[in-house]
């Protein structure tokens, strides 16, 4: 099947792993086909092409798009349109020349319904760029304006890894209500720089379904985030956890408060708070 949009992927398989969105996050559009569950339990492969006038016509048909290769069984894959057309010239009803295929290779297929992901058919995308990508964890931070907590906590577990020479998990943080662009309140840099880590050029960034998709553990700050994100993206559930519930604080609130507006005091025992669940955190990732 193919597909124009990414977000369509959800309509036409279920039980998707996180490998599978960190895959076409990174190849689509282009020469990757993903196989996925689908909701008849059985299998469905799925591409997102890189070409403007078919990406077009799935869009106009307003339908699931089922497509076969453009060759005979035991033929070359065609790269142009006179090789396309020379065996079907007859046996279809219509036929566009959308140009020359730009890669002249096939689509690399992985196979995402089992664990660790199989690549079935190396094509223009190697197999080990496909599992290197495919086995990378990432953790996702979220908080409110991506100024202050979730900024502590990305650029405190960036340099613990950084410290225990981790290099195969991606830190990022975002915000459920910022717009994007702005930077870390002047309290996050003051106490991050006594901390040897300097966000001085951090740019928030708002949460969006992408994100969570691919993140393998979404560590929030408050109850209201974790309800917003449900919302969002309710299939996430089993990945996403209060980030106090990781630090060693003996109280039943497993809020961390916004320190925006708040004395010094309270914005550093936030990162004390914050940096004892990293810890944590590290240990376990």
């Amino acid at each position: 099947m193919h597909i124009a949009d990414k977000d369509k992927i959800v309509e036409y398989a279920k039980d998707i792993p996180v490998a599978a969105f960190k895959l076409i996050d990174k190849f689509w559009p282009g020469p990757l086909t993903v196989i996925l569950k689908s909701p008849d339990n059985s299998t469905i492969g799925i591409r997102m092409p890189d070409n403007e006038i078919f990406s077009r016509i799935i869009t106009l048909a307003d339908i699931p798009v089922v497509c076969p290769s453009a060759n005979i069984s035991g033929k070359p894959a065609p790269t142009t349109f006179p090789e396309a057309i020379k065996d079907f010239n007859g046996l279809v009803d219509l036929a566009i020349d959308a140009g020359d295929t730009k890669l002249g290779a096939e689509s690399t297929v992985v196979d995402l319904t089992v664990d660790p992901p199989q690549v079935l058919r190396e094509g223009v995308i190697k197999k080990e760029g496909v599992l290197s990508i495919a086995k990378r964890k990432t953790m996702l931070f979220v908080c409110t304006g991506n100024s202050c907590r979730s900024v502590m906590a990305e650029a405190l577990l960036k340099k613990k890894l950084k410290d225990m020479n981790r290099q195969d998990i991606e830190v990022v943080s975002a915000g459920i209500m910022m717009a994007d662009g702005l930077g870390a309140s002047y309290e996050t840099i003051e106490l991050l720089r006594r901390e040897g880590i300097d966000v001085s050029g951090h740019h928030s960034q708002r949460l969006i379904i992408g994100m969570l998709n691919k993140a393998d553990l979404i560590l929030v700050m408050e109850k209201v985030h974790e309800d917003r994100i449900i919302q969002m993206a309710p299939w996430v559930t089993n990945r996403l956890f209060l980030l106090k519930e990781f630090a060693r604080v003996n109280d039943n609130n497993l809020n961390i408060p916004d320190p925006i507006g708040k004395s010094a005091q309270f914005y550093d025992s936030t990162l004390g708070i914050i940096r004892d669940a990293v810890d944590k955190v590290s240990q376990i990732i």
